[in-house]
């Protein structure tokens, strides 16, 4: 009969001589087992070191460093802008003296002497205005008679000039419609005329200096009182007010 004295035997059977407690052998002088893959190669990061270009750093900076100045500068002056407000100056004819005047038909010619009076004004209280390269025209509506320098002049705040230029049209070609109508509004007892001025302006504030503008003046009908018979006539119906632009 057999022995049940003893208690039942479970798990596995001990390993053989020389083997690991794992139960495989060991491994061999030159064996991987250790590592199931073989371990890679360490790679190493190349690092480029640059030297910064200091030329391109300056050029950078002294760009920064311009475009910083100009807009320092734009709002300096933009300020002062505010500040003063610069107005355009104010002109009107006062009066106008015409003699000598005569129109040839057949030639289509035109003669005469103008005495045109101005009043400029400057309406700034804070700034002066001078005028530089002065010149004036008159014309018969866009039909071109004479025309005549004038002198530069400085003006302070709020002040006044009167400023006188003559005009002498000597065989004066015009156009046949122009001829007509000078004709037609001599019979009615006026001609309008109108008179173009253009100068140089700089406007001053103490230290602060514009840079000079172009203005254009134009002073429409001016309607000169002149007979059929007679070659003299005044400027009717008052001042005329002329308009100003750049």
């Amino acid at each position: 009969m057999a022995d049940n004295s003893r208690p039942p035997v479970t798990g596995y059977p001990a390993p053989p001589p020389g083997a690991y407690s794992n139960g495989y052998p060991p491994p061999g002088p030159h064996s991987n087992a250790a590592y199931p893959y073989a371990a890679a190669r360490p790679q190493y990061v190349n690092y480029q070191y640059y030297t910064p270009d200091r030329r391109a750093a300056f050029l950078r900076y002294f760009l920064v460093a311009m475009i910083a100045f100009f807009v320092i500068i734009g709002t300096v002056l933009f300020i002062v802008w505010l500040v003063l407000r610069p107005r355009l100056p104010e002109f009107r004819v006062e009066s106008v003296a015409l003699a000598n005047f005569s129109v040839s038909n057949a030639s289509q010619h035109v003669s005469g002497d103008w005495l045109v009076r101005f009043q400029v004004a400057n309406p700034n209280k804070k700034m002066k205005i001078s005028y530089t390269d002065m010149e004036s025209s008159i014309y018969y509506k866009s039909d071109y008679l004479s025309t005549t320098r004038l002198p530069p002049f400085d003006q302070g705040t709020r002040n006044q000039t009167v400023v006188q230029a003559s005009f002498a049209a000597v065989d004066s070609y015009v156009d046949a419609w122009a001829v007509s109508g000078i004709n037609t509004e001599r019979a009615s007892g006026a001609v309008n005329f109108q008179v173009r001025v253009i100068a140089l302006a700089r406007f001053k504030a103490g230290w602060w200096r514009a840079r000079r503008r172009l203005i254009r003046v134009l002073c429409s009908n001016l309607a000169v009182g002149l007979p059929a018979n007679n070659g003299t006539g005044k400027l009717t119906g008052g001042v005329r007010d002329c308009r100003v632009g750049l």
